[in-house]
């Protein structure tokens, strides 16, 4: 494939690409407060016999012990997707590929089908609702007409020696970029709260469905590696603690 034309992309990539993170992580760090350095004994136990503690630690709100643990993702979504990302700055490690220092591939996000695309009501009330296949249509033509002729001004700068940093100034938010991001699970806990809807929480979120995409595969690596505290998190109302 010539790898200067426009490839259109509808989904997100999410992998966990290091961890230091387990149920066990949750429990020694909890118990020292009233064990001291017999707190280590936790490291080789079942955290299942736990799953009280962790529960209440959840329920009330007690949030360090959930932050001795780390995760780290290799994320690669659309700008825009990044530019909410990065809002998140409490508990959270960023390094994003740079468009000075290397020519940006033209991966392009198009929205999928199932991609609800009309909106109705105002802000903190609004939802949105399925589009018609002329809307797809229409959204499909457009994005792509404009992704192929910003990709081509940028590689006609590139090649009359434009500096890189000059000539990403015409590339769209709809460019997919890529990124490590490391995180602790209380900090991928508040993450989870804001950028996923769920019937389950107790507060309601309104997220934009991309950026949910790629909370959803953060969320099932995670439910992996935590099964108890993802388990508690969910059971009180995915609040983070």
């Amino acid at each position: 494939m010539d790898e200067s034309q426009p490839r259109f992309l509808d989904d997100v990539t999410v992998e966990l690409v290091k961890h230091s993170a387990s149920d066990t992580d949750v429990l020694w760090a909890a118990r020292v407060s009233t064990a001291g350095e017999q707190s280590l004994d936790e490291i080789g136990k079942d955290p299942e016999r736990s799953r009280g503690l962790i529960n209440y630690l959840m329920r009330d709100r007690h949030g360090s012990p959930f932050e001795h643990n780390s995760m780290t993702f290799f994320v690669s979504a659309p700008i825009f997707v990044f530019r909410e990302f990065h809002r998140h700055r409490v508990g959270w490690s960023y390094n994003e590929e740079s468009g000075r220092y290397r020519e940006l591939q033209p991966n392009f996000y198009i929205p999928g089908v199932e991609r609800k695309l009309v909106q109705e009501g105002r802000p903190g009330k609004y939802v949105f609702v399925e589009g018609t296949e002329g809307q797809h249509k229409l959204v499909s033509e457009a994005m792509e007409a404009s992704y192929r002729q910003s990709y081509a001004a940028y590689q006609e700068m590139l090649e009359a020696g434009v500096a890189r940093e000059v000539a990403r100034a015409v590339l769209p938010v709809g460019l997919f970029s890529s990124m490590y991001a490391t995180c602790n699970a209380r900090s991928l806990m508040h993450f989870l709260s804001l950028r996923t809807k769920n019937e389950q929480a107790k507060v309601p979120s309104f997220p934009q469905r991309e950026i949910e995409m790629v909370a959803e595969k953060m969320e099932t690596a995670w439910a992996e590696l935590m099964p108890l505290t993802h388990a508690a998190f969910v059971v009180n109302g995915r609040v983070a603690p």
